[in-house]
This record gives C-alpha cells, structure tokens and sequence, in this order.
C-alpha cells in the first residue's frame, strides 16, 4: 500500500500582506516550518488556503512557488474542485501536474445533487485527472453530505483514492472504513477526530492546527498509527480548548491569528473574512498558555 499520504498532511494557509498580496516570504516560512515539523505532506489550496478568494494565476503561483521551495520534497495535493463539472474538467488542463501527487477535489457545493450526479460528477473528474483524486466530504460547508455508500461506489474508480472525511459523524467513518477497498484511504478532515477515525481505520489527517505546532501534532497522529492510542489520546487532550477558536470567526482565521502570536506570518484574512479580532486572539493566548502550547509559540 502507498503510505505517502498516511500521517499528517497540513492544509497550509495562504499568508497576505497588509494590501492583500500574498506574503511569498511568509508562505515560506510555513512551508519550512512544517517541513521541519515532521509532517508527511502539503495539501495546497485546500479551504484553510482561502481556495474560494485565491485567483486561478495565484493558484498556479504558489503551486510554482512550492514546487521550488519545499526543502523535504514533500508530498503535495493540490485543491482542484467547484461546483459547475465542465468548469473543473476543462480547468485542469490550465495547471502544470509535474510534481503534484495527488488532487483534493472538494463535493459539489449549493447546487446540492443527488448521488447520481455526485456520482457521474467525480467520475469525470478522475477520468480527467492525471493525477489520483482524493475526495473531499465537508458537508457543513457545501450542504450536501456525500454518503458512506456514495463514497464507497466512487472508491471502486481507479483513479479515486481516498477521501477526506469532515462529517464528523463517527459512524460515517465507520461505514466507510467497513465497506472501502482496502487500498482506499480514510483520512480525517478534522484535527480532533483524527485519533478516533485512526482507531478505526483512518491513516492521517489533512490538518488545519499542524500550520501551526507539526512536531507536537505529529507526533500524536504517528503514535496513534502505531496503536499507542493511550498516549495519542493523553496529547490530543491540549488541543480540546484551542480547537474551537479556530473556527470560531471562519478557518482560516483562527489559526491565522495563532501564526501571527508566533510571529510567523500576518494573521490578514480576505474579505469575507475578517482577521481575527482582539477578543479572540486574547482568548487564544490564554488557553495556549494554560495548555501548555504557549511554550511552543516561543
């Protein structure tokens, strides 16, 4: 079975300067920041990159940019996904997949389609895909929730891999670890079920807090991996309070504001998002220091 994308993966954030360009310097610092963290790879205009603001030539920029700047020649899956089919098929042949691994391509949002066309939708877009297809189950986000037996009738393609699964509903997974191919990927689209969804099947996680602290979350997801759940769990624990006020004002503003106590990067946001405000930044800094994490922001 191919392993390079069981553990932790980052759904890396797209820094901005004051004007709103993006921080090239800054996206940098993460890239080495996580690299040296440990992480197993990059997920790349994901929704914590801000996919929906970031333009088309952005996209091919800072794919470029971490094809030349990524100093463990890590892993990356790149966010190809949207909500008109044809768009999404004919948009692929736009980006340059040397050196891409794999796309994370997100279920059709607010049209809502039935199983069907969720169906013939990621069909044609594996069958367009040079690279394998990892699918993405958020359904908070786009309003319809892929099934664990649509995803189970998507995983028989050969060119669908796995799915990142941010349901958050236990059993769901459960269904899908059950009934999935063997070789299909289960991978956790939330940081604080990671360890649960590992328990029963999942090999990693794409994760939003790893921007931030990838060594101490690593290391949780690989000892977990390794079944040592008693310690997974115990670590897992100081991320229970920080967890929410990620997402409290919209992701990525919350881990935003954390990269930005660290000094790392700017916490600026676009517009619909808002950076985050001094209520919440407050609030962060006091559980980091009650947990523990603080030390690590240092």
């Amino acid at each position: 079975m191919d392993t390079k994308f069981h553990g932790v993966g980052v759904a890396i954030v797209t820094p901005f300067n004051a004007d709103q360009s993006i921080d090239f310097d800054g996206f940098g610092r993460v890239v080495r920041h996580i690299s040296d963290g440990g992480v197993r790879y990059i997920v790349l205009q994901g929704t914590t990159g801000e996919s929906p603001t970031v333009t088309k030539q952005e996209k091919k920029q800072l794919l470029q940019y971490l094809k030349e700047n990524n100093p463990k020649n890590l892993p990356i899956v790149f966010g190809v996904g949207g909500n008109v089919t044809a768009e999404v098929v004919s948009g692929m042949k736009d980006i340059d997949f040397e050196g891409v691994d794999a796309i994370l391509s997100v279920c059709p949002y607010y049209n809502k389609p039935g199983k069907r066309g969720v169906i013939e939708h990621f069909t044609r877009v594996a069958d367009a895909s040079p690279v394998p297809v990892i699918l993405y189950n958020i359904p908070f986000r786009t309003g319809i929730n892929m099934s664990a037996e649509t995803i189970c009738e998507l995983a028989q393609h050969p060119n669908i891999i796995g799915v990142k699964e941010a349901s958050c509903v236990i059993e769901q997974c459960m269904e899908i670890a059950r009934d999935k191919p063997e070789d299909f990927l289960l991978i956790s689209g939330d940081d604080v079920q990671a360890v649960p969804i590992i328990s029963i099947g999942g090999v990693g996680v794409m994760s939003v807090i790893a921007n931030a602290f990838p060594a101490k979350f690593t290391g949780i997801i690989e000892a977990a991996l390794q079944g040592n759940f008693a310690f997974a769990r115990k670590e897992l624990y100081h991320f229970l309070r920080i967890d929410p006020l990620l997402y409290e004002e919209g992701n990525p503003v919350g881990v935003k504001s954390i990269l930005e106590i660290m000094g790392m990067i700017s916490a600026e946001v676009r517009l619909p998002l808002m950076r985050a405000s001094d209520d919440l930044s407050e609030r962060q800094r006091a559980v980091l220091q009650r947990d523990g994490l603080l030390e690590l922001v240092a």
